[in-house]
């Protein structure tokens, strides 16, 4: 691993554009940059944002907003089930989402399954309060494919309470994780009342991507329901998770007493959220009566869902 010099000041980073939108953000240093074995990692110290990871050139997450995407991903599942004690994250090596995992007093054991150790590494050392929890001796960090771990997992079968695809976009390391054989596996590998939750991509910048996904999810599992919220570090700013189990509901089984405990330690997350974050706006609706084919292919997309 390489640390870098300082970044002259006024530098501004711009991400590579997604159909159309590109972000751009101050940059105040380069804290790394390096290339692992499957993409290209940095570190940067941002004016508006904090320190910001990227892979690849796109941002995975920043110390000022990581909280709304963290909070979404593992708070709707977690107080979805009645009392969940082995947890699965694939991806995530950030540590945001197994930092929140372990709020949940019931939690035995956190599986973190990330392929690319620098990305660990890195986050260790420049992201403290991301990765802070990372060290926790219910922690079994696993360096390798997901996919492979998965597949794994699906043979023993009935072995997850909660899985959590924190996964990067499906370009590149990533691309594996949304795929129908994939998705079965982790429906094999969950136990009878388990449920998962993945990154779904943006309604707004990915219309086809989110709509491929929705329906590889809804060959596999019987409940599938999206929801989403704001991050203003991702292209469309609105962003989506999708919840999916073999029968219950998100909203059937809250645990409100488990609920008031952890809304008291989030930012982002409450109770209230939970139930809205549901309320798939107007054009989301439209947008789910669509199938992936009637838009272009990833690069030709248009904002508009109107066909």
């Amino acid at each position: 691993m390489t640390q870098q010099a300082t970044t002259p000041a006024s530098t501004w980073f711009n991400e590579p554009p997604t159909n159309g939108i590109k972000l751009c953000f101050e940059v105040k240093d380069t804290l790394f940059e390096d290339a692992s074995d499957f993409q290209k990692v940095t570190l940067l110290d941002t004016v508006p944002y904090g320190r910001m990871l990227l892979l690849d050139d796109l941002v995975m997450t920043t110390e000022k907003d990581e909280f709304v995407y963290h909070d979404m991903i593992t708070h709707i599942p977690m107080l979805a089930h009645p009392a969940p004690k082995n947890v699965l994250v694939i991806g995530g090596g950030d540590g945001g989402t197994v930092r929140e995992v372990l709020k949940y007093p019931t939690v035995e054991r956190v599986v973190l399954c990330e392929i690319d150790g620098m990305v660990v590494d890195v986050c260790r050392k420049y992201l403290p309060t991301i990765a802070g929890e990372l060290g926790n001796p219910k922690v079994d960090i696993q360096i390798r494919d997901g996919i492979a771990y998965m597949a794994e997992a699906a043979q023993q079968k009935n072995v997850f309470d909660v899985i959590l695809i924190d996964s990067t976009d499906p370009i590149g390391p990533g691309e594996g994780l949304f795929t129908e054989e994939f998705y079965t596996h982790v429906k094999q590998a969950l136990t009878e009342n388990g449920m998962m939750v993945a990154q779904t991509e943006s309604p707004v910048a990915h219309q086809r991507g989110f709509l491929k996904i929705q329906s590889l999810l809804n060959k596999v599992f019987p409940v599938v329901t999206p929801y989403f919220a704001t991050i203003q570090t991702y292209p469309g700013f609105m962003w989506s998770w999708t919840y999916c189990s073999k029968e219950q509901g998100p909203l059937a089984s809250i645990n409100d007493e488990q609920a008031a405990q952890i809304e008291q330690t989030t930012q982002f997350y409450n109770r209230q959220i939970h139930r809205s974050v549901f309320a798939a706006p107007n054009f989301v609706r439209q947008l789910l009566t669509l199938n992936p084919d009637d838009f272009p292919q990833p690069g030709q997309e248009s904002l508009s869902c109107q066909t």
